[in-house]
């Protein structure tokens, strides 16, 4: 499916509708009905996510491996599997109702995600956000939550998007150029959306049940409402992610708790932190986890070990205002190392 056509109307899609067509069910929306459908129980939930990815979402099959963390042609033999389990079982595509909807919530929910992801921070192109995804993904995000609005994980996932899509505007340069967080120009920020999801992350964490997309957005919210990075209440963010690791562990969310302890205890402490990792795989083909450790590299003067570790994270970059990036900093570090 062609990147600038992400959500067309594809033969493929078009006869998903067919299939399932059903003009009074209770989803509004013929792309999210889809991708309800897609996301079958009889599939193991990180197949079933996949799959919609590469079938509705617009994503390639690089671009979902990046997103699992997983070599390509692991992820591609679990499409095939999941095809093929698909046609062997007669698994019918059916829209689900009822309290069924509800059984496919959190499959749904990680594929608006992952939309978004790849919206916000294109991992290949010349251009470092593709809008297109980034507002399919809001859109979407929006329409389950008012379809389930007793579902708090489905207000934090849209709470966590418009919290991170508020800073959208400052996060590019003049020349499409990649503007880190504490870089950029906050007064370019979009309030309505900062004030709208911080609303939305309050509503839903007074639910009582606490999930990994309220934490999430919770965190992104702390960082939206610093008047300067330097303000920024890092104690409280180092703490969310001390819990979203107990909620939700993973090796994405261990490396963004080391950046925050970093900020917290000093980039010794982060360092520490981040190379007590370095013996999981998945981490290896993980950019921005070497682009953290040089960060940190960078900041103790460590300069040779900082061009080192950048140099790994522009081997696995794909975008090109991501990878122009990393080029300035290893010139830097470089610089600074031959200076001293």
């Amino acid at each position: 499916m062609a990147r600038d056509a992400a959500f067309d109307a594809s033969a493929r899609r078009g006869a998903l509708l067919a299939a399932v067509e059903d003009e009074m069910h209770p989803i509004p929306d013929d792309q999210l009905r889809l991708i309800f459908t897609c996301c079958h129980p009889a599939l193991a939930p990180e197949t079933a996510v996949a799959l919609t990815l590469r079938t509705l979402g617009g994503l390639t099959t690089p671009e979902i491996a990046r997103a699992f963390l997983v070599p390509e042609p692991t992820l591609a033999q679990r499409l095939v599997r999941a095809k093929k389990k698909i046609r062997d079982a007669g698994i019918a595509y059916e829209v689900p109702t009822g309290d069924r909807l509800a059984d496919r919530l959190d499959a749904v929910l990680r594929v608006l995600y992952l939309v978004f992801n790849e919206g916000y921070d294109a991992s290949s192109g010349d251009a470092l956000i593709r809008r297109d995804l980034c507002a399919e993904a809001i859109r979407l995000a929006r329409v389950v939550a008012t379809l389930m609005p007793s579902e708090p994980e489905a207000l934090g996932l849209l709470a966590l998007l418009l919290l991170t899509d508020a800073r959208r505007p400052a996060r590019e340069g003049p020349s499409g150029e990649l503007v880190r967080l504490e870089d950029q120009d906050r007064g370019r920020w979009s309030r309505p959306a900062i004030v709208e999801g911080a609303a939305l992350v309050e509503r839903a964490l007074r639910m009582g049940r606490v999930g990994p997309y309220q934490l999430q957005a919770a965190i992104a919210a702390v960082h939206d409402e610093a008047p300067t990075a330097a303000a920024t209440d890092w104690a409280q963010i180092l703490g969310l992610y001390e819990v979203l690791l107990r909620v939700a562990p993973s090796p994405v969310v261990a490396l963004n708790r080391a950046v925050a302890v970093a900020e917290v205890s000093g980039p010794a402490a982060g360092l520490a932190a981040v190379d007590a990792m370095a013996g999981d795989p998945s981490l290896d083909g993980y950019r921005y986890f070497h682009s953290a450790r040089a960060d940190l590299l960078r900041r103790l003067g460590r300069w040779a070990e900082a061009a080192d570790a950048y140099g790994r994270a522009l081997e696995l970059a794909e975008n090109g205002p991501e990878r122009a990036f990393l080029e300035r900093r290893i010139a830097e570090v470089r610089a600074r190392g031959t200076a001293g």
